[in-house]
């Protein structure tokens, strides 16, 4: 009876051993397929790309602030020249290091992206794009002058697969430009704003509908002044020089500078000291460091924050 027993036992526990051998290479199978999943989609090139569902080290230069909105983190960040990095995203890219602006091979392959956005179809011109996606998967994002950053990031939350997210992160922003027209209602009617940036000691405008130009005038409401009217039919970027002469006649009720040249000499200039708004003590000043030098979501809502904070 023992003998008969024996095979027996010994024919299950042969079974249960190859049954789970089979359970493990199917879980292993399925954990190697979930690793290397991907999705095609098409970018602002019409490349088709294979983006990975899953990936880890993210290289994109300049979309930071998307990237930060929708909960994702990159391995390094963009630089220009000697560490001028995006200071009003620093709460959340502390200790990330840098990269240039220009993405350089090396130090792209350095990184062992997974995945590599590109922010212009100029980062890519001269066969770039070619040596880049040797590298990672290569998505060009949707870019130019008539691309808003709404839709950036609903491109890349298509990236992302964060469709809704994206979604939430625009509804969120007009719920408070929403309740910043009514609390600076009395403000903002009838009255005009403009933007200048000042650096190495010349003045810029910043165009009507572009950065915050698009958020003072267009989302807010403000009244546009004559001078950035002017400028902003032939701007080609989101700022434009203007003379300390024309800024001395700005008929803005309101002035916001961002100052990344405290010791200019045209604020001791007497021209300065007549523009209108300076004159009546309506000059709001930011730093290099805040987001008005900036477009995306985050700098969005603090240039929002900073309207509200200066102007209730």
């Amino acid at each position: 009876m023992i003998k008969r027993v024996l095979p027996f036992t010994m024919l299950c526990l042969f079974a249960v051993f190859l049954v789970s051998c089979e359970n493990s290479n199917s879980s292993t199978d399925s954990d190697t397929n979930a690793e290397t999943q991907t999705r095609t989609l098409t970018d602002a090139q019409d490349n088709e790309v294979e983006i990975p569902d899953q990936a880890e080290r993210i290289i994109a230069p300049y979309l930071e602030d998307y990237l930060i909105a929708l909960d994702e983190q990159p391995v390094a960040q963009w630089t220009v020249g000697e560490g001028q990095i995006q200071e009003y995203l620093q709460d959340d890219l502390k200790d990330i290091p840098t990269i240039n602006f220009d993405l350089p091979y090396e130090d792209v392959l350095n990184f062992e992206p997974d995945l590599l956005l590109i922010e212009s179809d100029a980062t890519v011109e001269g066969g770039k794009y070619e040596e880049y996606e040797k590298i990672a998967p290569t998505y060009v994002v949707k870019n130019g002058e008539d691309i808003s950053w709404e839709e950036r990031l609903e491109d890349l939350g298509q990236v992302f697969d964060k469709k809704e997210q994206a979604e939430k992160v625009e509804t969120n922003y007009q719920e408070e430009v929403t309740k910043a027209q009514d609390q600076l209602q009395n403000e903002i009617d009838g009255n005009s704003v403009a933007v200048i940036w000042v650096t190495n000691n010349s003045a810029f405008m910043v165009a009507k509908d572009r950065s915050s130009g698009r958020l003072l005038y267009e989302d807010l409401g403000f009244e546009v002044p004559e001078l950035t009217q002017e400028i902003s039919e032939d701007a080609e970027a989101d700022w434009t020089q203007v003379s300390l002469e024309s800024l001395s006649q700005l008929d803005a009720d309101y002035l916001f500078l961002v100052n990344s040249d405290e010791s200019a000499e045209m604020f001791d200039d007497p021209l300065w000291n007549n523009i209108p708004a300076v004159e009546n003590d309506q000059l709001f000043e930011f730093g290099p460091d805040s987001s008005w030098l900036y477009n995306g979501p985050i700098a969005y809502t603090q240039m929002l924050d900073d309207v509200k904070e200066s102007l209730e």
